[in-house]
């Protein structure tokens, strides 16, 4: 393999990695605070995907500049964060109950919003109309690589250093680190725990939105792409750590990688090698790699 075929790749996965970071960071940010294992993450996602593509093609056909592509999918990701709040009420019925009810819950959500994708897009799948190959191409000899990917690369590293700084040096990030470590102290504390449940998971939706609308450009959108998701973020989370993090961006270059190379060199091997490392972080440290034993 070539240093340049071997760059391609590596960038490749690292891409893959930025945007399935962002999902999975929204599914620790919830589960870190509110102890509620998402599995609609996909499906904000998914919808991410399918909003961002009609929100360009309006904006195509009404002369929006080529070069607005990557603001405008990230503004559609953070407009579809009205969601959040309706159905993190929904979520409240479940809070005080047994993980079970949560997982099924979500789950629920999972299958109706395949069903309001269905409806709303069909179930074709769909492409972007604006070419995203607009901010052009690095080209290093052999090596070539999308501008656009090298974007959203750093957009989803500084939304990466943004969380670390919202949630480590404010003083609303240290009320959220304390409601996750003892909510009933919180609330004895005057600290209004229903607003900040629903901050916290209207956080972590458009980190989903954001992270769906920003993929549209490099592939189709189709109503696989959330259950597909979700097992991905998973895996992230098992590898990483449930709750860290840093586990869900250590977590995230690993299957991002795992995947490219497996693409390349056997892509019948891309989904066994993924479940062969979270096996192996299972054996060795059931907690993940950044997760907390229990004690």
């Amino acid at each position: 393999m070539s240093t340049s075929a071997f760059a391609n790749i590596l960038l490749g996965g690292v891409f893959h990695a930025a945007v399935l970071f962002l999902v999975a960071a929204g599914l620790q940010l919830v589960f870190g605070v509110q102890k509620i294992l998402n599995l609609a993450c996909g499906s904000f996602y998914a919808l991410g995907a399918f909003f961002g593509i009609t929100v360009t093609t309006y904006g195509a056909r009404y002369g929006m500049p080529s070069w607005m592509l990557l603001p405008v999918l990230v503004l559609s990701g953070i407009a579809l964060g009205v969601i959040g709040p309706l159905i993190e009420r929904l979520l409240r019925t479940v809070y005080d109950r047994d993980e079970s009810f949560q997982l099924l819950l979500t789950f629920a959500l999972l299958l109706m919003f395949q069903d309001v994708l269905r409806f709303l897009w069909g179930a074709n799948p769909r492409t972007i109309s604006v070419d995203y190959l607009v901010y052009g191409k690095l080209t290093l000899g052999d090596f070539s690589v999308p501008v656009y990917n090298l974007l959203v690369i750093a957009s989803a590293l500084l939304i990466a250093i943004s969380l670390y700084v919202f949630l480590q040096r404010t003083n609303y990030g240290r009320i959220l680190r304390a409601t996750a470590e003892n909510r009933a102290m919180a609330e004895s504390l005057g600290v209004n725990v229903r607003n900040v449940y629903a901050v916290v998971f209207t956080t972590g939706t458009i980190l989903g939105t954001i992270a769906g609308a920003l993929v549209v450009p490099t592939s189709a959108a189709s109503l696989d792409i959330a259950v597909e998701l979700v097992v991905e973020a998973f895996a992230v989370v098992v590898i990483g750590g449930l709750g860290s993090m840093p586990g869900a961006l250590a977590g995230a270059l690993v299957v991002g990688l795992i995947r490219a190379f497996s693409l390349v060199i056997y892509p019948e091997f891309e989904l066994l090698a993924t479940y062969l490392i979270v096996i192996g972080v299972l054996l060795w440290r059931p907690a993940g790699l950044f997760g907390r034993q229990a004690t």
